[in-house]
């Protein structure tokens, strides 16, 4: 039996076993390399894929909190607002009770309870006087001294009448009107200042002897107070 086809046949065989695992080796080498690749690309697209997740969400936490800090400003106004509204309840509601309740005041260092109508009706005298409305303050406190002659506020009204009559350069009827209060109040702290615009009632009618006498009974009778000083100046000025 020849065996030389056998012989070169193992020969062929033996040389090609090395290449093929040679080729084996590449083939495992780039299998592995684009295992590797992928899983890079798939482990990349993943991160990226978090990082957009992430900043959507963190996207997504801003929009709420820029939303929720615009309820709470929201809310603040109108908390404000609310409490605001509470307190002009309050004083109107105050005021509103005020006008139909009896008020205590002081005047001359005496304690009186005046009646809501006592109190409206002076506030209207006092406020036309304040405004510089003389005439509509004659009216108001002539009113209101007939209507309240016992007040505890009418040696007030009578000083405010005497005063409106003054500004309005009627001086008989300031000084009829001063007079009364010092007849009817003469206790009152208003009198040393009430006869100094008598005096002042007599110049503007060219009364100077009786103006003199008011200005030396003030410093008479109420030596230490501020009138006198100002009644002496002024009879200073007369001589």
């Amino acid at each position: 039996m020849n065996k030389t086809p056998y012989f070169f046949l193992s020969l062929v065989i033996a040389c090609m076993l090395p290449w093929q695992a040679k080729a084996a080796l590449f083939e495992d080498a780039d299998a592995r390399r684009s295992i590797l690749d992928l899983r890079a690309k798939v482990n990349e697209k993943a991160d990226k894929d978090a990082l957009l997740e992430l900043s959507r969400q963190n996207e997504t936490l801003k929009e709420e909190v820029a939303r929720l800090r615009g309820q709470v400003e929201v809310l603040t106004n109108e908390l404000k607002t609310l409490q605001q509204k509470q307190r002009d309840f309050y004083v109107d509601l105050d005021n509103r009770v005020g006008k139909f309740e009896p008020q205590q005041v002081t005047v001359d260092g005496k304690n009186a309870v005046i009646q809501p109508e006592e109190k409206q009706a002076f506030d209207k005298a006092e406020a036309a006087f304040q405004a510089g409305d003389y005439k509509e303050a004659v009216s108001a406190y002539n009113t209101f001294l007939r209507r309240f002659p016992k007040s505890g506020v009418a040696v007030l009204a009578q000083y405010g009448l005497g005063n409106s009559y003054y500004l309005l350069k009627d001086y008989k009827n300031a000084l009829s009107a001063h007079a009364v209060l010092v007849k009817r109040y003469p206790e009152s702290e208003k009198v040393p200042e009430t006869m100094l615009t008598m005096a002042s009632c007599h110049l503007g009618l060219k009364d100077l002897w009786a103006a003199k006498k008011t200005l030396n009974t003030i410093v008479e009778k109420y030596p230490e107070s501020e009138a006198a000083a100002e009644a002496k100046q002024r009879l200073k000025q007369m001589e």
